[in-house]
C-alpha cells in the first residue's frame, strides 16, 4: 500500500463525508476507496472512520490523523514542484470558489490567460454566494468580497474596490439625479441585504447616512444587476459588480463626489494548512487583472 496515496485517500474520505464522492474526486472506484482505508486501519491497528446510517466522521484518532496527513500530503506537493523548478509549471486540479457574479464578469473572461500558462492544470470553479466550508468541499482558495466573517481565516488582500451608487439613465430622466445623499430618499432604492437600508458617505470629514427605501431587496448581486438594468432605483454596488454597464454608459454613477466605504477583494485558504502553489499562483492572477 503506497502510504501517501493511502493518506490522500483518507483524506477526500473526511473531507467529502462518503467513500463514494471521494472516489469521484479521487478519480478511482469506491471499492478501492473503501480498500484503502480498510488496510490503512489495519496497518495502524486503530479505527479511524465511524460509519453510519448518516454517513462517515472521523474518530478521535481519525481526527488526529486527518490533520497530520493534510499536512504531509500538501508538502510533499509543494516538495514536488520546488524539485521540478519555476520553469516547469503547475499540474493537477486547482478547486476555487467565487460569487458568480464577480467570478462571470471579472474572472472567467480572463481565465484563458491562466489555463494558457499552466497547460497542465485542471480548474474546477465552484459559484456560490454562500460562505461555504472549504475544507469539506475541499476548496484551495476562495474569492470572498467585504468584511471577512472569521477573524481566524487563512486570507490575503488582493484588491480594494470603489463602490458607487448607480441606477440607469432611464430611470434618473424620470426621477431626477440625486444632487446630495439626503435626495436618495425620495427615490427608490434596490436594496441589498447584505448591506442593509442605511447608506453612509463621506467627503471632506462630512458623514451622511440616509435611510433608504425601497420595495424590493436581494440577497444576491445577480438580483441587484437585473433590477437595477430594469430601470427599478437607485443601488449600492462594487463598480467590480456593473464594470460592462460602467464602460458602455447602460448604467451611470451618481453623487461621484461623495465616498462610500471601499470593499475588499480577499484570496481565502483553508484554515490549518498553507496555502499550495496552485492557489497562490491563481491569487496572483486574480491579483494582476483585478487590481
Amino acid at each position: 500500500m503506497d502510504r501517501l496515496q493511502a493518506m490522500t485517500a483518507f483524506v477526500r474520505v473526511v473531507e467529502t463525508g462518503s467513500f463514494s464522492q471521494a472516489a469521484r474526486r479521487i478519480g478511482v472506484g469506491q471499492p478501492a476507496i473503501s480498500k484503502t482505508i480498510a488496510q490503512l486501519e489495519d496497518r495502524l491497528q486503530v479505527r479511524l472512520l465511524i460509519r453510519s446510517t448518516h454517513g462517515l466522521s472521523p474518530t478521535d484518532a481519525g481526527i488526529r490523523f486527518y490533520e497530520r496527513a493534510k499536512t504531509a500530503i500538501q508538502e510533499a506537493d509543494e516538495a514536488e514542484l520546488e524539485a521540478k523548478g519555476a520553469g516547469a509549471g503547475l499540474s493537477g486540479r486547482l478547486r476555487i470558489c467565487a460569487a458568480t457574479t464577480f467570478a462571470r464578469l471579472m474572472v472567467i473572461p480572463r481565465l484563458p490567460e491562466f489555463l494558457a500558462a499552466h497547460p497542465d492544470l485542471d480548474v474546477d470553479v465552484v459559484l456560490d454566494d454562500r460562505v461555504i466550508d472549504l475544507v469539506s468541499e475541499g476548496i484551495d482558495i476562495a474569492l470572498r468580497m467585504g468584511d471577512l466573517a472569521d477573524s481566524s481565516a487563512v486570507a490575503r488582500r488582493l484588491a480594494t474596490g470603489r463602490r458607487s451608487v448607480v441606477a440607469t439613465p432611464a430611470y434618473l430622466a424620470e426621477h431626477g439625479v440625486p444632487q446630495v445623499p439626503a435626495d436618495i430618499a425620495a427615490h427608490q432604492a434596490v436594496v441589498y441585504t447584505q448591506l442593509g437600508r442605511s447608506w453612509t458617505f463621506r467627503r471632506e470629514g462630512t458623514e451622511a447616512s440616509v435611510a433608504v427605501s425601497g420595495r424590493v431587496q436581494f440577497s444576491a448581486a445577480e438580483g441587484i444587476r437585473a433590477a437595477v438594468k430594469a430601470d427599478m432605483g437607485l443601488a449600492v454596488t462594487s463598480d467590480w459588480m456593473f464594470w460592462p454597464e460602467l464602460m458602455s454608459g447602460e448604467v451611470a454613477r451618481v453623487l461621484e463626489d461623495w465616498e462610500l466605504p471601499n470593499i475588499d477583494l480577499w484570496a481565502v485558504f483553508p484554515t490549518g494548512r498553507l496555502a499550495s502553489a496552485k492557489a497562490r499562483a491563481f491569487a496572483d492572477f486574480v491579483e494582476r487583472v483585478v487590481g
